[in-house]
């Protein structure tokens, strides 16, 4: 084989050689420069630490190199707070939890305003929880906790709006109250329950008392109904057997009264 021959073969073989690496690198350069985000994400894009915008959803381009991106969840988060330590107004201690629910309205701010948006996000929502609780008693705790929820909802939400952060909903789901206030909790509870009855039972009573008193006075007017009321109760007590019936009535009542009690005892 001449040498011109073998030139010709080995520019041949370099020629693919360098078309092969020219190949490599122009589609590691595609695979780099296109991306794609889902439909809930959108793409910051940084052309040498100057903000673009974002992107997405779908597919988008970027120059290798030179563009950056960080990708955004634009559905509803969640986050628990931690138990944090609380003093209220009226200087009781207690241990109270919630759960935060917020999202992501605008990715450029939530990405230069703030380092850490989610990080943030639950720390304040740590400190305001300690400040809102701590400014009311344990008893509008106890009883208003829908209240309480809304407010601390709208203060972390004015709070975390900069960070282009919607927050929206805060719920609070325990508050651990010390044993020895629970006990006087559940004493104070008692007495309540105790304080109801006996005012319901006064009440029966005075209703009856005035019932007795409307057929007193009845009976005042018209002492014939008397007489037969008088007669109905000692029918009644004539059905128990071996039982002695005393009347101050005159005779001719007691016969009265003698003639009922036989024919009850006689039926039985």
């Amino acid at each position: 084989m001449n040498l011109p021959l073998q030139l010709g073969i080995l520019d041949s073989a370099n020629t693919l050689i360098i078309a092969f690496v020219v190949l490599v690198i122009i589609i590691w350069i595609l695979s780099s420069s296109i991306k794609i985000v889902k439909e809930y994400e959108r793409a910051v894009i940084f052309r040498l630490g100057r903000l673009l915008g974002a992107k997405g959803p779908g597919l988008f381009l970027i120059i290798p190199f030179v563009d950056a991106f960080r990708k955004v969840d634009l559905r509803v988060l969640t986050f628990d707070v931690p138990k944090q330590v609380v003093i209220t107004r009226d200087n009781i201690t207690i241990s109270v939890d919630a759960v935060v629910y917020y999202r992501v309205f605008d990715p450029n701010k939530a990405i230069t305003q703030v380092e850490n948006f989610v990080l943030s996000t639950n720390l304040l929502a740590q400190t305001m929880l300690r400040d809102i609780l701590g400014q009311v008693e344990l008893d509008e705790i106890l009883a208003k906790r829908e209240e309480l929820n809304k407010k601390l909802q709208q203060s972390l939400d004015v709070a975390t709006d900069p960070w282009g952060i919607k927050v929206t909903a805060v719920v609070i789901k325990d508050v651990t109250i010390p044993e020895s206030l629970q006990r006087a909790i559940a004493k104070q509870a008692e007495a309540e329950r105790e304080r109801r009855s006996r005012i319901i039972i006064a009440e029966g009573e005075q209703q009856a008392a005035q019932k007795m008193l409307e057929a007193a006075e009845l009976y005042s007017r018209a002492p014939i109904a008397m007489r037969l009321r008088e007669f109905q109760m000692i029918t009644e007590v004539a059905r128990e057997k071996n039982l002695v019936v005393i009347s101050s009535s005159g005779s001719s009542d007691v016969a009265n009264i003698a003639g009922i009690a036989k024919a009850v005892q006689e039926k039985k």
